[in-house]
């Protein structure tokens, strides 16, 4: 099972997200794939996750965290000892969302809500500050990230399994390159 976590005023309907839904359906795994829409609140995201994951064994479920999904992904990896894919993940979400308080929009639908000052506080109780088994988990970091500093990302992730991408942008628009390598660490390897 595949529990995709979406970033921050992203949704079900990126493009990673929807890529991946694609070639699960086309592999015969459709059923085994999940990307719920979170919600803003931090705690409620985290809970709503927590919820869907303990439906399976660790051993049975990989997270797929893009952005604040994989501040999410990592916390809840640590909680639950199963694997995760990060994807230009965010590292200091505290740090880095304070701008975003009061009310903006969500990417895909333009839906207006409101990104409250208790969700960085909120944010600050889900950081891990090590990983504690680095081969569950495999960081995909974008050298050209526009918001997020790779090299955070890549001192983040120690003894991780690591592909650091020359250029590239923080959407990882070049995705369905990477996504073979993503499915097969995630359990399933597509057929050649």
């Amino acid at each position: 099972m595949i529990l995709y976590l979406h970033g921050f005023r992203s949704s079900p309907q990126s493009f990673k997200a929807r890529l991946l839904a694609d070639r699960m359906e086309a592999m015969g795994h459709g059923s085994e794939y999940l990307c719920p829409q979170l919600p803003a609140s931090p705690r409620e995201a985290v809970a709503m996750a927590t919820d869907i994951a303990r439906q399976y064994p660790p051993q049975d479920l990989a997270l797929i965290g893009s952005s604040l999904g994989g501040y999410y992904a990592s916390w809840l990896a640590e909680q639950l000892g199963c694997r995760a894919v990060l994807l230009n993940p965010a590292v200091k979400p505290p740090r880095e969302l304070e701008r975003y308080v009061g009310v903006t929009t969500t990417y895909h639908s333009g839906e207006p809500f409101e990104f409250k000052p208790a969700y960085i506080e909120e944010l600050k109780a889900l950081a891990i500050d090590r990983i504690s088994q680095p081969e569950r988990y495999f960081l995909i970091a974008a050298k050209g990230d526009e918001v997020l500093d790779w090299r955070e990302m890549v001192a983040h992730y120690p003894g991780a399994r690591q592909y650091v991408i020359e250029g590239g942008d923080h959407g990882l628009s070049d995705f369905a390159r990477y996504a073979g390598q993503v499915l097969a660490f995630c359990g399933y390897p597509e057929e050649a």
